[in-house]
């Protein structure tokens, strides 16, 4: 994990602590529609259930955790929340083991799971912008992306491979054991973090919560960027589980074929996330935002098209690699001018404002496109989700840049 640019011994701890995270993440995707399948014999209706109530439930819960995160030493909110993973997973092998397992069970950990990882990416977002000269926050963040596509390339196909050998829970263990590692990483950081300072006294109050929301909506660039980044999210995320009935099912794809083609791509998303570093200084930050958010939402509308055997694989990489290419561009930009245009004081609401709405975004697009191709078909409800991302570009913000005095405000010279 080097690079051309050192960002110091404290950022390499937390790039270590999320690249293993990621890799947990990434062996153990898609384990809980595994186990629902295979050891509780679920039908299609309960998965999708468990994938989007879990992330709108957990979404719900995790509301008052960005004030409370916000007026918190960021590090150990870290800590507790990966260790909250941890013990939360852990439960679903033991209660396999002693054969307790149920669905309730899966519903109640992938909600503490989801909310855990909102609260995590609120303090994580916030630490790194007081960790890393502002210089350096495209770079930091261009090697976040890179690792977490890297784990999305390599670990489902490893993960699949484990399921096979060792069982339906062995992903699931190695999930637990990477947020265990990671806080251990996270300890190792070390340094001192002062306390951040309560405003506007020292109980929760209703404004606390929408505080997030409130700047994301008044900012003039902001605003355009989370409505397109919430609605792209939605519409991409809303169709992965219709491919996997396309392929999986009419299309007679083996699993190992349906894991390579999607899995194979996320190459690109270590290209686009190197790319952006050098795009930016190039042609500005504006810029690439605008085109790379463009030319993600074209890609789509390609997946309509696939067919059987060798052609509709070659056809699903091509258009997943360029797909996540522009992602992997988008993606980096984007957090870095997120976190230059927010006063270090409400960062974490803001961010867990951004994960919160997307989350509940794509749980709500999720069931409204099952149901459109329970009435149709996958495949006319995966071109109806290409041809609306078509018109998300229209999305994207038209002005140059933010009023002065939010740049201001958000770098602390007010």
């Amino acid at each position: 994990m080097t690079g051309r640019r050192a960002l110091g011994r404290r950022f390499g701890w937390l790039w270590a602590a999320f690249a293993v995270s990621s890799y947990g993440t990434g062996l153990g995707f898609g384990a809980f529609p595994l186990l629902a399948v295979l050891v509780l014999h679920s039908g299609p209706t309960e998965v999708a259930a468990l994938s989007a109530a879990g992330r709108a439930v957990g979404a719900v819960v995790a509301v008052p955790l960005g004030p409370w995160v916000e007026f918190r030493r960021k590090r150990p909110v870290m800590v507790t929340m990966d260790l909250a993973r941890f013990a939360a997973l852990l439960t679903v092998p033991v209660a396999f083991a002693f054969g307790w397992l149920g669905f309730a069970q899966l519903l109640v950990v992938s909600v503490v799971v989801a909310a855990a990882d909102i609260a995590f990416k609120a303090a994580s977002g916030a630490y790194l912008k007081a960790l890393v000269p502002p210089e350096d926050l495209l770079v930091a963040n261009s090697r976040f992306e890179s690792t977490m596509w890297t784990a999305t390339s390599v670990g489902p196909p490893l993960g699949g491979a484990a399921v096979g050998m060792f069982g339906p829970v062995t992903t699931v263990v190695a999930d637990a054991v990477s947020y265990l590692l990671s806080a251990l990483g996270l300890r190792a950081i070390g340094g001192t973090e002062p306390q951040p300072a309560r405003t506007g006294g020292a109980r929760l109050r209703a404004a606390d919560l929408l505080e997030g929301w409130r700047h994301i909506l008044s900012h003039p660039v902001l605003r355009p960027l989370f409505f397109n980044a919430i609605v792209v999210n939605g519409l991409i995320m809303a169709s992965e589980p219709l491919m996997a009935v396309l392929l999986l099912g009419r299309l007679g794809f083996a699993p190992w074929q349906y894991g390579l083609v999607f899995a194979s791509p996320c190459i690109g998303g270590l290209i686009g996330s190197r790319l952006s570093r050098r795009l930016v200084p190039r042609f500005g930050q504006r810029r690439v935002l605008l085109t790379a958010g463009a030319l993600r939402a074209c890609w789509p509308i390609g997946l309509a098209f696939v067919g059987p055997g060798v052609p509709g694989m070659v056809l699903i990489v091509v258009v997943q690699l360029g797909l996540v290419t522009c992602i992997g561009v988008f993606n980096p930009v984007l957090a870095t001018y997120r976190l230059e245009h927010t006063a270090p004081d409400r960062i974490a609401r803001t961010l867990s404002a951004w994960s919160i709405s997307s989350s509940t975004s794509i749980a709500a697009v999720t069931m409204v496109w099952g149901l459109f191709a329970a009435v149709t078909s996958p495949r006319i409800a995966i071109a109806g989700a290409g041809v609306a991302l078509l018109a998300t570009p229209l999305l994207l913000p038209r002005r140059a840049k933010a009023p002065q005095g939010a740049a201001e405000q958000a770098t602390g010279l007010t």
